[in-house]
């Protein structure tokens, strides 16, 4: 089955905020720990290390990139189990993403917000968290990964469309 892309485009003072949406049958601290402990992580984004607090920096391997980098990654807030605001920065650009998780009734909606600048195009973006959010999903009930290629560039054109 294709992956329909699901990310909303909203202007802000700024650029715009990339928002992906994922809803778990699960309590909020248990998806927590999906997106904060590195185990967990690592199945579906990749490890990390270091001392994770708000205001300090850890290093984030992204294995599912090619040649799996180490990355540093700022933790700008941290409010367990509600909102993880994170910063990256690499050689071609600087990338503010929030995690937003709200629970109700034993369902946890997760958001995703990538802050985009006026530089960053979501047509390279968007398709790059439909695809790491649905490997989260997979990870979390042990379904079968998705394939980048059926989400790069098959939703360009509808990201792109967004802006």
């Amino acid at each position: 089955m294709t992956p329909q892309p699901t990310g909303q485009l909203i202007p802000t003072p700024t650029g715009h905020d990339l928002i992906l949406t994922r809803s778990y049958r699960a309590r909020a601290d248990d998806v927590w720990a999906s997106v904060t402990e590195p185990e967990r992580t690592a199945r579906w984004f990749g490890p990390w290390r270091g001392q994770a607090a708000a205001g300090r920096t850890i290093e984030v391997q992204l294995v599912f990139e090619e040649s799996a980098p180490w990355c540093p990654l700022r933790i700008e807030a941290c409010e367990p189990p509600r909102r993880l605001a994170v910063s990256m920065e690499d050689d071609t650009a600087s990338w503010s993403i929030e995690l937003l998780l709200t629970e109700n009734d034993g369902t946890t909606e997760l958001q995703l917000i990538h802050h985009l600048a006026p530089t960053e195009h979501p047509g390279q973006t968007g398709p790059g968290w439909e695809y790491y959010l649905d490997m989260l999903t997979a990870a979390r009930t042990g379904g079968p990964r998705p394939d980048f290629k059926d989400y790069y560039p098959a939703q360009k054109a509808y990201f792109e469309s967004l802006a």
